[in-house]
């Protein structure tokens, strides 16, 4: 079998963290033969580290666009540069996986969804935490009716001080946002997804920059407050159009003693579903509730056994990502993440900084 071959634009923190371990598991399938960033160090790191041995390293992201041979292309960016260049992947005949959030506005989403429908290209987005084993169960259960019509929600991406001091986090311009963007974004793609529900009608939302000039105790050490941009904190009320009420926080700062990542609780009118856990690290666990027998009753599932024919659905979420995203390609199946999903995230966050800016709801046409 001929190998996908891969064409990595963003050599940072995220291809390392991320997407250049789980695609070198799955050397059978694939072979990265480009790597692109503007820091050419970076590249040229990774081409030693994962590439093939005649790996193309550059500055110029259309360098490998123009190789015909290339059939993937990740997009691992400053979100301000994510639309661009996955458009002109799209256009360039490529599949695409653009790391999250899709873009930073609705607009240039729509660009990125319009150019997959017209070539025919795969697009996926990386919300790697439905690939999770808590994941898959809470998505199992609400697929098959056990929590009944979920009418409320909370969609939880809270850090206690975890404000990222690497890369451009803070800065608002590459970056379109801060936490609510950046961690927000996971939390409420989960809850959509849970929900199987993509249709909002309004959005109440507020931003604060409460603490960004203090930095003491934080996780990755202390920030520069004067590179500080974007908010610290952020949260919205979102109303559905079959009126679901759905409640997002998100900040890399908030003096609380338990903090959520990417975590949903869910009520419905036949049970409930709780996340708890460092569910960001593959150490979380969901809790399921409901009356039975004339009791209230609480189960956890293990997380042994396989959901979604992932063998074995405790794979590190981030390889059966790729693998997920892989096979999709080989087999000519969507991928799990649905670019027309992704886009009502950014529609929902967009909207929650325009409502903190103007103090107004915001209504969907």
């Amino acid at each position: 079998m001929n190998k996908l071959k891969f064409g990595i634009i963003g050599c940072g923190g995220i291809a390392n963290g991320k997407h250049f371990p789980a695609l070198a598991k799955l050397s059978d399938k694939v072979e990265i033969v480009a790597f692109c960033d503007t820091v050419i160090e970076r590249a040229e790191k990774a081409a030693k580290e994962y590439g093939t041995a005649d790996a193309l390293v550059t500055e110029d992201y259309k360098a490998l666009l123009a190789r015909e041979d290339i059939d993937v292309i990740h997009v691992l960016t400053p979100n301000i540069s994510h639309s661009y260049i996955t458009v002109d992947a799209l256009e360039a005949g490529k599949h695409v996986m653009c790391e999250k959030p899709m873009a930073i506005n609705y607009a240039e989403a729509k660009e990125m969804l319009d150019a997959a429908q017209r070539t025919g290209k795969k697009l996926t987005i990386g919300y790697q935490n439905r690939f999770r084993a808590d994941s898959l169960a809470t998505y199992d259960a609400c697929s098959k009716g056990e929590l009944g019509d979920i009418y409320f929600a909370k969609a939880h991406a809270i850090r206690r001080k975890g404000v990222p001091t690497w890369g451009v986090f803070p800065d608002k311009s590459k970056q379109g946002g801060g936490p609510l963007i950046d961690i927000g974004t996971h939390a409420l793609d989960l809850t959509l997804w849970y929900m199987n529900n993509y249709k909002p009608k309004s959005v109440l939302g507020s931003t604060y920059q409460k603490l960004k000039d203090n930095p003491m105790a934080n996780m990755f050490g202390p920030w520069n407050p004067d590179t500080f941009e974007t908010e610290d904190s952020a949260f919205g009320l979102i109303k559905m159009e079959n009126g679901a009420t759905i409640f997002l926080e998100a900040a890399w700062a908030l003096n609380m003693i338990n903090p959520k990542e990417a975590q949903v609780t869910l009520c419905g009118t036949e049970g409930g579903a709780e996340m708890f856990g460092k569910a960001f690290i593959d150490q979380g666990y969901v809790v399921f509730n409901k009356a039975a027998h004339n009791q209230l009753e609480q189960t956890q599932p293990s997380d042994a056994g396989g959901v979604f024919g992932f063998e074995g659905a405790t794979l590190e979420q981030r390889d059966a990502e790729a693998k997920q995203w892989v096979d999709a390609i080989l087999n000519d199946t969507d991928p799990m993440v649905k670019p027309e999903q992704a886009i009502v995230v950014t529609q929902i966050l967009e909207a929650i900084y325009k409502s903190a800016e103007t103090g107004q709801v915001v209504e969907f046409d």
